[in-house]
């Protein structure tokens, strides 16, 4: 099937708040945030249906522990993951990981991308993409990504995009030369090469601790993650 490149969206009217819907229990969030810092293996069983977490051996190391997340702009389950499970982590061992994001999709014929979401969701993940490439600071990159998630729905307006931009100190030109930077080729293969990282998890046993923030997805040769 052909996938057409994603262009950018035009302006749209000011957005609305969202109202963010918790759906897990300040509990969960504790254990996993204190299961990272002693960095002892865990494989919690959980009851929601949003996060899979998976840790492959992690062992206490004078060097920086991986971390991924592995995420969809556009999916509702990002907001909460963001906040509930990764910004939690971040803000008390961001000097011991190697943080890295990554986003869920499909490739596809003719070096396309089919994202669970639609071609929307494909621009969105080139943003964000864009945003961590230009400005690799956790800090920056991740405080952007989170302010465009509390309104997923709109990515990627332009104004929506703009007043993250603005909010996380990101110069909004910049982002907008990368996003279509080669005609959109740059920001495609930025995203293809992210997608090819997500996929890899399914193939290959890291030391890394993961999380997968979606409702889909499931990994049956390393049951790393599954839908239920």
């Amino acid at each position: 099937m052909d996938e057409k490149r994603p262009a950018p969206r035009a302006m749209s009217p000011p957005r609305s708040l969202r109202r963010s819907r918790p759906t897990l229990t300040i509990a969960f969030v504790i254990a996993v945030v204190y299961t990272f810092w002693i960095w002892q293996p865990f494989n919690p069983i959980l009851d929601q249906t949003m996060v899979d977490i998976t840790s492959d051996d992690v062992h206490t190391t004078d060097r920086l522990v991986p971390l991924e997340a592995h995420i969809m702009s556009k999916c509702p389950d990002a907001k909460d993951g963001l906040e509930l499970l990764v910004l939690p982590v971040m803000q008390r061992v961001h000097d011991k990981v190697n943080f890295t994001l990554s986003y869920i999709g499909r490739p596809t014929a003719n070096d396309g991308v089919d994202c669970m979401h639609g071609p929307s969701e494909c621009m969105g993940n080139i943003i964000e993409l864009c945003a961590r490439e230009l400005y690799p600071d956790p800090k920056i990159n991740l405080g952007f990504i989170m302010c465009l998630s509390r309104d997923y729905s709109e990515i990627p307006e332009r104004s929506l995009v703009e007043d993250c931009a603005l909010e996380s100190a990101i110069d909004f030109q910049q982002l907008n030369d990368c996003a279509v930077k080669e005609d959109g080729a740059y920001g495609l293969s930025l995203l293809r090469d992210s997608i090819k990282r997500t996929a890899d998890v399914c193939q290959t046993r890291l030391n890394t601790m993961r999380v997968l923030i979606s409702s889909i997805g499931r990994c049956d040769e390393e049951r790393h993650y599954s839908s239920r």
